[in-house]
């Protein structure tokens, strides 16, 4: 299982490169058992929305990944201060949240067809 981290993605959670860190953070994080599923609409077919609780050394963290069922790929879509309008509430009853949710996946999406993505092992 990897994590695949698109380019604009990566650019609006860390700039232009991860921190050693928040990696640490990210692999820590990748466990789907230990995630919370999130309702949504218009996703990808056979995806799933995780969030998951991280605590890193600039403090508590919520991280969502976009979940490939087939093969279990996590795809970065967030990585927020809990203090963040995002971090806060990850729901759909959350406007930010949803706007936001909308934008990642497009910009998912370019990134992957454009071949612009990294991949971080989680083993």
């Amino acid at each position: 299982m990897a994590i695949v981290i698109p380019r604009q993605i990566r650019d609006i959670e860390f700039g232009k490169k991860i921190p050693a860190d928040a990696k640490t953070v990210l692999i820590r994080a990748a466990k789907v058992s230990l995630s919370t599923p999130i309702a949504s609409k218009a996703l990808p077919p056979a995806t799933r929305l995780l969030k998951a609780y991280a605590t890193s050394p600039q403090g508590p963290r919520r991280i969502v990944y976009l979940l490939a069922v087939a093969d279990g790929t996590l795809f970065l879509l967030f990585y927020r201060d809990k203090n963040d309008s995002v971090g806060e509430n990850i729901s759909p009853k959350n406007s930010a949240f949803s706007s936001q949710l909308k934008k990642h996946l497009a910009l998912l999406h370019e990134d992957l067809v454009a071949g612009d993505f990294e991949e971080i092992p989680t083993k």
